[in-house]
């Protein structure tokens, strides 16, 4: 049994036991994590998502976070410029183990889903929101006043 799923904006075909290098989670080493974006479940009888399957979910234990190789840009300009820029980038991964492919009961599993990093980002700051103040009432102006 494989499946297809959709994380940090590319598709992995994937069955238990295989190691994947996915963009970075928020997700400690030794954490169980859940991919529930997926696009198909193939095997026997395969099931195609419009674009989800409905209660599937691919569970994964995180090995390690690790960074990629260095990619080096560079751009120089020609002629009378003569000016020239290096740069390089280490893209920031999760190494995670595939260890079980649920078809469906996704919702009962229990196990936290994978999210992203920015959206981890951003549910901990909605969290840590103060409740919405009242609107301050505006002066009247001198004009009014007259």
């Amino acid at each position: 049994m494989f499946a297809v799923l959709k994380t940090g904006g590319k598709q992995y075909k994937v069955q238990a036991g295989d190691v994947l290098r996915v963009e970075l989670l928020a997700a400690n080493a030794g954490d169980k994590i859940q991919f529930n974006e997926v696009l198909m479940i193939g095997g026997d009888a395969p099931v195609l998502g419009s674009p989800l399957v409905e209660g599937a979910a691919v569970q994964a234990e995180v090995i390690d976070q690790i960074k990629a190789d260095k990619v080096i840009t560079f751009w120089k300009r020609r002629r009378k410029h003569s000016s020239q820029r290096t740069r390089g980038h280490r893209q920031k991964l999760t190494l995670v183990r595939v260890t079980d492919i649920l078809a469906s009961g996704a919702e009962k599993s229990g196990v936290a889903a994978a999210t992203g990093t920015y959206a981890a980002r951003v549910a901990a700051h909605n969290a840590e929101a103060k409740p919405a103040e009242a609107p301050k009432a505006k002066r009247a102006s001198k004009k009014a006043e007259a």
